[in-house]
């Protein structure tokens, strides 16, 4: 495959511009034959850790075989977060043949097939592999027979950035985001053409003050060529690059795939471009912060089981699985919004949906039903809360247990909260719970609230109190004991 310059990666070949058979099929014969016809030269092995980041490993092509399917490959899982140390670290990958696409961005033709973790002595699945997780709770949905297809829609935001630098050290800490449509930078001496999008005003705008339009448009068409469908891309509200790239939603693990294939196309498109992206939840400060909404539907038969006759057209069973999700919002809100920096967007009497209430239309609500589409097919609701630093098999499958613990349980979500929930009086702002305002609040949640989670071995326990574990230690300790610039300014002469 040999990739012209002036056509984005991925999305023709060298011989005559046909578009790439990027899907390699379903099969494990399909894969190898793939390889064999299509001169493959590399295989690429991935799966995913604890926090939603993925890993690799690349072996020669013609060492992939059928059997490699079935056995998997060996590797060493000791330093991989969360999971095994080292006195039992060997760990197994198994392929998974539905996976394989030809990767857009590496010079040799390289196909990449997601992996499934097994444990090497007793070949079952690894608890603690998050993509076990999402399939589980798939599995574990069809068995309560309420529904047989979990639809998950994501909207990750992120931003597009010039550069940046950042260090820490004991006597220092500091951070620099370089962008030339940031606003700060009208005043810049030498050439200055002036379009930038100010602050909360990067919504739409056309060129010239939106300037990532072709680079957006980019990453939409790589991941189009990698097979997943996509919606829209559009500049959001903040400047300095903020942008949106919408995928039509899928089934769970199919999405929770797509979530890091659309990680991993942004990012490399914008190094490509010289430029860097970041799904930081808030990397400027005085401006809208980065979230990604998630709607969620249940199916069954091919039905739509959340249209009905109730509020906004929807069913008993959504407003039931509404109440699940607000009931365990506090919990699942650790795996949503998995950082420190997430709670810098989830601040209260601002625009995020930081109160636990359900609306239609009203996007100051938590929870929301859309209502620009009628058709009973489309009827969801929409969880605002989240961030793209979740990893989608964990976040996707706590939301999913959660709903469905609302269904089993008919939890009631109260009244609909059809006004802006800033403009309520007082005595009525307080009788609207609030969100987890910091990742500590989170973080007890779930410890305290989990046995939703467990049903049908969905989640581990141990995978569990590993994350509770690891980010008390690895991210909410060393935040709190660090001195943060701001103190120097406002303490200094105290």
């Amino acid at each position: 495959m040999t990739l012209t310059e002036d056509v984005p990666a991925g999305l023709h070949d060298g011989d005559g511009g046909k578009p790439l058979n990027i899907h390699v099929g379903s099969t494990p014969k399909d894969v190898v034959e793939f390889i064999r016809t299509q001169r493959v030269q590399v295989v690429d092995v991935r799966f995913t850790d604890m926090l939603g980041k993925w890993h690799h490993y690349s072996i020669p092509a013609h060492r992939l075989d059928e059997a490699m399917f079935v056995e998997g490959l060996g590797f060493d899982g000791s330093s991989i977060p969360g999971w095994k140390s080292i006195n039992e670290s060997d760990m197994i990958v198994v392929p998974d043949a539905n996976t394989a696409v030809v990767d857009p961005f590496f010079r040799d033709k390289t196909v990449v097939v997601v992996g499934n973790i097994l444990d090497p002595i007793t070949k079952a699945e690894y608890e603690r592999d998050p993509r076990g997780i999402a399939r589980r709770a798939e599995q574990y949905v069809a068995s309560t027979g309420i529904a047989d297809t979990i639809y998950i829609g994501p909207e990750p935001e992120f931003f597009i950035f010039d550069s940046v630098y950042f260090d820490n050290q004991p006597h220092s800490t500091y951070y620099t985001i370089e962008s030339n449509e940031g606003h700060w930078n009208s005043g810049l001496d030498g050439p200055n053409h002036g379009f930038r999008p100010g602050p909360k005003g990067g919504y739409f705008p056309t060129p010239p003050n939106d300037h990532y339009q072709d680079l957006r448009s980019e990453m939409m068409l790589t991941l189009s060529g990698l097979g997943i469908e996509m919606e829209a891309q559009h500049h959001e509200v903040a400047t300095a690059g903020q942008s949106e790239i919408d995928m039509r939603f899928d089934s769970l693990l199919n999405m929770a795939d797509k979530l890091q294939w659309f990680k991993y196309v942004i990012r490399n498109c914008a190094v490509r471009a010289g430029k860097t992206a970041t799904f930081m939840p808030k990397p400027l400060f005085g401006d809208n912060g980065t979230g990604m909404h998630v709607h969620f539907s249940l199916w069954k038969d091919g039905t739509n089981l959340f249209s009905g006759d109730k509020y906004a057209g929807i069913s008993e069973m959504a407003k039931w699985a509404m109440g699940g999700v607000l009931r365990h919002a506090n919990a699942l809100i650790a795996f949503t919004n998995p950082t420190t920096n997430s709670y810098k967007r989830l601040v209260p009497h601002f625009e995020a949906p930081v109160k636990l209430a359900y609306s239609s239309r009203n996007r100051s609500a938590a929870l929301r039903i859309p209502m620009y589409a009628g058709d009973e097919k489309a009827k969801r609701f929409e969880f605002r809360c989240p961030d793209p630093t979740a990893n989608g098999y964990m976040a996707f499958s706590a939301m999913t247990m959660a709903a469905i613990d609302g269904i089993q349980n008919r939890i009631d979500p109260g009244d609909p909260l059809d006004k802006n929930i800033y403009d309520l009086p007082p005595e009525e702002m307080a009788l609207v719970q609030d969100a987890p305002t910091s990742l500590t609040t989170a973080i007890d949640a779930l410890e305290a609230d989990h046995e939703f989670l467990l049903r049908g071995d969905v989640f581990d326990r141990g995978l569990i109190e590993e994350f509770i574990r690891y980010k008390r230690i690895n991210e909410i300790l060393p935040m709190q004991t660090r001195p943060h610039p701001l103190e120097f300014e406002k303490y200094w002469d105290a």
